[in-house]
């Protein structure tokens, strides 16, 4: 990939996620809602903000690929070696957005050759634009930005993605459960993006999800990594976005500590 097409990946990441963003505002108020499972919400909204995203990704690069939330003909999933794909959520955080909830965000990622090169998270509630470029560093409405220098977890705050079917035995609940008692205090989003935002802008100092999908995630890793944060899977290896089970970190020596829990739970 040229350095100088990286910028304009970005450039055009970004002004879609903010269009997408826009979708979701226009449309509130004015969507119907169905369960795609228990307590798993998509609305017209979700389906337009795609679309949009479609429409200027593939205006803007037409031979690449879209792996997106919501299945949308025409996009393509598949990735691989010299492979463009864009890993899209148009909408992450439905149930929020249902309830005027401020907590959602539009999510978009580049992928080339399995690696992330740009990613953007965008707040239409709030105007927050999180954005990273791969050997870049991580930017907040233009503003570089750092993970926290926090090292002790008994210090540190905490968000939690809870999925709709944790059940009194499930490996999320006993974690929060386990954990609880050894932080400064969790919050809970609704927004596994923007979780993770808020990890590399220091606001947090440590989220986690054991399980996720690629959209939810993808723009994050890079994010946090560009952040100078730690982003791993639950069992310390190397995280990979398809694999659905993540923590991420202010710093290493923050991971290594709280990996020391997992074990636990």
């Amino acid at each position: 990939m040229m350095e100088k097409n990286i910028q304009e990946y970005l450039t055009v990441a970004e002004e879609t996620a903010r269009a997408a963003g826009k979708v979701l505002l226009d449309y509130a108020d004015r969507f119907h809602v169905r369960e795609k499972g228990h307590a798993d919400l998509v609305t017209e909204a979700d389906f337009a903000s795609q679309e949009k995203v479609k429409e200027m990704i593939l205006g803007a690069f037409p031979t690449h690929k879209i792996l997106g939330e919501e299945n949308i003909p025409g996009t393509d999933a598949a990735g691989g070696p010299g492979v463009y794909r864009w890993i899209v959520d148009p909408l992450d955080g439905t149930t929020n957005y249902v309830h005027k909830y401020p907590h959602f965000a539009v999510s978009l990622a580049l992928e080339y050759d399995r690696e992330m090169q740009v990613g953007v998270i965008f707040a239409p509630m709030t105007g927050e634009c999180f954005t990273a470029i791969r050997g870049g560093g991580a930017f907040l409405n233009g503003k570089q930005i750092h993970t926290s220098p926090e090292t002790e977890i008994e210090k540190s705050l905490v968000a939690i993605g809870m999925p709709p079917e944790s059940g009194p035995g499930s490996l999320d609940l006993r974690g929060f459960l386990y954990a609880l008692q050894s932080t400064q205090g969790f919050r809970r989003t609704g927004s596994t993006a923007l979780n993770i935002a808020y990890v590399a802008s220091g606001r947090m100092d440590v989220a986690w999800h054991f399980r996720t999908k690629p959209w939810d995630v993808a723009a994050g890793t890079l994010m946090v990594r560009e952040a100078g944060g730690v982003i791993r899977s639950s069992n310390g290896g190397e995280f990979c976005v398809d694999n659905g089970d993540f923590i991420a970190t202010s710093t290493d020596f923050l991971m290594e500590k709280f990996l020391k829990l997992i074990p636990e739970v």
